[in-house]
């Protein structure tokens, strides 16, 4: 026998800690440890009386006490009958253990649940990385796979598309994690943005946008899911009615009195009956400045991010010498040849979306632009260039209806618009490669200048129509003759 029950000393209440005693005569063990458990003396001297021990043991604190002293008992004698030889510690801890199992796995149970609650607090989760995403672009923490920082209109357009997932979500009641994202979600997204009337390819970014995050999460490896991958799951995109300006169009800009702008547009309205107030941010000084600045973009063919911050010190000049045929001097019957030098200004940009470095040789009318400021073009807001311009062309006369297709809550719905309702800062973009397609440039030599990686991208930015194609054809080729 190793271990053996007894009570210590009785208080003023009649109870009696209960100790555990142990005496090993194969290891010499003489070990006694309370037990923490307290009983009534005469109800443990009555133990052994079944019928007094059926009567006490009714009451489940008395119960309780005299089984866990029962239970520590016998498995120490276990321990000991299986040649264990534990310490006077490890029969404390022991002790403990079994009396305050039940307080013991409370305290377990509320660690875990408080290191659960710890872990879901610090959780990356969809609408914490689409946080984290914005903050990294928008500082330079996260870069473009080129190693260069997202341009401000980069994050402008991130931060929009996902605000509006935040409020499709505020609007449906859920918060969608990670691998909540499946193609009924999906399906529930882009059914929300059409009944806010988005066009179909403002509900594309708005995918495209979504669908770039939850890669660059998964690649992360903060999920797994890959259900957004589905060719079900796209960002649709269709090719949008847009305008180019003739080259007739650039010459009524610089034709226009800009000092008269407000002054004409104001007369055109109230003579349609149409007297609306004018916004007029800069009090009348922005006009030319934006005229300006959208001709630059026309002839440069670039982004308004790039067109707008042309400065001196991109400016260069390139001088080649090539052979032209000229009158005999001496005979003037005959031709000669005659070596000539030729010097070109040029700017020099680095694209600020894509880092291509492209040189576009500067037209008379690109020139005298930047001549008329010193090489330092002034910088305006892009929206002011959106505002000021459209009022230019309708200075300008540019009136005429212009019939557009467009495609809003999943409807195509035609429309018939002012022309200088549709001049914005990209029209110069889609102005620039059109008149070069038109003048008859080959389409890679159009890439060098606009930056375009592919021809398919670049044709989405050429609006000729089919007349004008069509005379292109006829001036090339004798085909049709």
């Amino acid at each position: 026998m190793a271990a053996t029950m007894q009570l210590g000393v009785v208080n003023p209440k009649g109870l009696a800690q209960i100790f555990v005693e142990i005496r090993d005569r194969r290891t010499k063990a003489h070990i006694k440890q309370g037990t923490g458990l307290y009983i009534n003396h005469l109800i443990w001297e009555k133990r052994n009386d079944e019928k007094a021990l059926d009567k006490y043991t009714k009451n489940p604190e008395i119960a309780r006490t005299l089984a866990l002293a029962t239970e520590i008992r016998r498995t120490i004698n276990s321990i000991y009958e299986t040649g264990g030889n534990p310490t006077k510690e490890e029969i404390r801890e022991l002790v403990k253990s079994i009396v305050y199992r039940d307080e013991l796995a409370a305290l377990e149970a509320q660690k875990a649940a408080e290191e659960k609650k710890k872990r879901d607090a610090e959780k990356m989760t969809l609408n914490k990385y689409i946080d984290l995403y914005i903050s990294q672009i928008e500082s330079g923490a996260r870069q473009t796979d080129k190693g260069t920082n997202y341009s401000a209109n980069t994050v402008k357009a991130v931060k929009t598309a996902m605000l509006q997932w935040k409020d499709f979500q505020k609007a449906t009641r859920r918060k969608l994690d990670f691998d909540d994202i499946d193609i009924q979600v999906y399906h529930d997204y882009t059914a929300w943005l059409k009944k806010k009337n988005y066009s179909i390819n403002s509900v594309g970014k708005c995918i495209s946008n979504l669908k770039v995050i939850l890669e660059a999460a998964r690649s992360e490896e903060y999920h797994t899911n890959v259900k957004y991958t589905d060719k079900k799951f796209k960002s649709t995109r269709v090719e949008v009615d847009s305008i180019y300006l003739p080259k007739e169009d650039l010459d009524r800009l610089m034709a226009v009195d800009c000092s008269k702008v407000l002054a004409i547009c104001r007369a055109m309205d109230k003579e349609a009956g149409e007297d609306e107030p004018i916004d007029d941010k800069q009090n009348g000084k922005g006009y030319e400045i934006a005229r300006d600045i959208f001709i630059v973009g026309c002839w440069t063919a670039q982004r308004v991010s790039d067109y707008n911050n042309i400065r001196k010190d991109q400016i260069d000049y390139f001088t080649r010498k090539f052979v032209a045929q000229e009158p005999d001097p001496n005979d003037p019957s005959k031709m000669i040849d005659v070596i000539k030098t030729e010097t070109k200004t040029v700017i020099n940009i680095r694209q600020q979306k894509t880092g291509a470095k492209v040189a576009i040789p500067c037209s008379s009318q690109l020139l005298s632009i930047l001549e008329k400021y010193d090489y330092n073009l002034p910088h305006l807001a892009d929206q002011n260039i959106n505002d000021y311009i459209k009022l230019v062309a309708k200075a300008a006369g540019m009136t005429e209806k212009v019939e557009i297709m467009t495609t809003k809550g999943g409807t195509p719905k035609r429309e018939f618009i002012p022309k200088y309702n549709l001049i914005h800062t990209h029209t110069a973009r889609r102005t620039g490669a059109t008149l070069m397609y038109l003048s008859g440039m080959d389409v890679y030599d159009i890439m060098k200048i606009t930056g375009h990686s592919s021809p398919s991208t670049l044709k989405k930015y050429i609006k000729a129509n089919e007349l004008e194609v069509l005379g292109k054809i006829m001036d090339k080729y004798n085909y049709f003759d």
